[in-house]
């Protein structure tokens, strides 16, 4: 037994019937030729690059903050978070040790890492503006 019900009729494309036409729509200004991705051409690989540059600078800024203020405070060295904040600014701040020899421990911690924070901050907030302007 087999089905004679007709099929319905459908207007598609099939073979012998006319080629499918391209769909119409504005041309996308953004694509590239053969790349077959969109590429946008209106800086927003620059602004996250800035930002990238930007927040880097900020984290760097802040663990030298943070190791400032704790050793002010007179933190337990023994503590694996602040041994963890001192080894990152240590690594953060090794071109600028023993930069000042100060008599009192707590200014020359300030200013061995002070320097390279407000360093950080002015060259990765610096490089940023610059690449935000392209």
């Amino acid at each position: 037994m087999s089905d004679t019900t007709p099929r319905p009729e459908h207007h598609g494309y099939d073979y012998g019937q006319p080629v499918a036409p391209a769909p119409q729509g504005p041309a996308d200004p953004y694509r590239s030729a053969g790349a077959g991705r969109e590429r946008r051409r209106d800086g927003s690989g620059t602004r996250r690059t800035a930002l990238v540059v930007h927040t880097v600078a900020d984290v760097a800024a802040a663990f030298l903050g943070l190791w400032i203020l704790l050793h002010l405070l007179e933190a337990n060295h023994a503590n694996v978070f602040v041994r963890f904040v001192q080894d990152v600014a240590d690594a953060l701040a090794w071109w600028s040790q023993d930069v000042f020899t100060m008599d009192t421990e707590n200014l020359r911690v300030l200013l061995d890492y002070g320097l390279p924070a407000v360093v950080y901050l002015l060259a990765g907030h610096g490089i940023a503006a610059r690449l935000r302007r392209f």
